[in-house]
């Protein structure tokens, strides 16, 4: 599976997708105007080992609902990325069995080179 889940409006996802020039093969989800469905986020735990890694704790929803003071699940993470986009972390790009989440410049990396 080749797939990006991203937002079209932002700017940092944009600068990212325009520089790994992804192939046609890729398919690209803006998680704005299609939501997440819930086998797909489950498809996303797998690669990544759990709801949390693909939780955004830089969302303004986070700072906005007092989040850091609560202990979350990860039945809270999940729910919370389906409930509301801005709580996926982006962009979220798998490569067949590889999933590469954020936009840290490791990750960016680490997609370039899986993309070899």
């Amino acid at each position: 599976m080749k797939k990006v889940y991203y937002l079209k409006t932002c700017d940092t996802c944009r600068r990212i997708l325009k520089e790994l020039d992804l192939s046609s093969e890729f398919e690209l989800q803006d998680i704005k105007s299609e939501a997440i469905s819930v086998t797909q986020l489950d498809e996303m735990k797998a690669l990544a080992g759990s709801y949390e890694a693909l939780f955004s704790k830089r969302s303004q929803l986070y700072k906005k609902m007092n989040l850091k003071n609560q202990e979350l699940t990860e039945k809270d993470f999940k729910n919370y990325i389906l409930e509301h986009y801005t709580f996926l972390k982006r962009p979220v790009i798998i490569i067949d069995d590889t999933i590469c989440i954020g936009n840290s410049k490791t990750t960016i990396e680490k997609a370039k080179a899986t993309l070899g």
